[in-house]
């Protein structure tokens, strides 16, 4: 992405940590439970944005529901912060404006 893209944020689930969605070049679903996206930068860092060990696994495609935000929220020009959440129906992903 470049800078005529909005500012989209993503925060872990913890809430101790958000990243840009900009600075990931890939998302992962580690099958236990963990999603991550790894940083393109040269360290190649990896940040763990669910981890969904304990407790309520998030749904086998969820890391592709977070690529299907980013992209609708990109259309918008809007800046947001994407949050996942586990509620009583299991893992979302919601947003909220900047």
């Amino acid at each position: 992405m470049s800078g005529t893209s909005p500012d989209i944020w993503i925060a872990t689930s913890d809430g101790r940590d958000m990243i840009r969605a900009d600075a990931i070049t890939v998302v992962r679903f580690d099958g236990g439970g963990r999603v991550t996206a790894q940083l393109h930068d040269e360290a190649r860092v990896s940040v763990t944005l669910v981890d969904g060990s304990v407790g309520t696994h998030p749904p086998d495609d969820f890391h592709r529901r977070l690529i299907r935000v980013l992209t609708e929220l990109t259309d918008t020009g809007d800046a947001h912060l994407v949050t996942p959440v586990c509620a009583a129906d299991g893992w979302h992903w919601t947003t909220e404006p900047l």
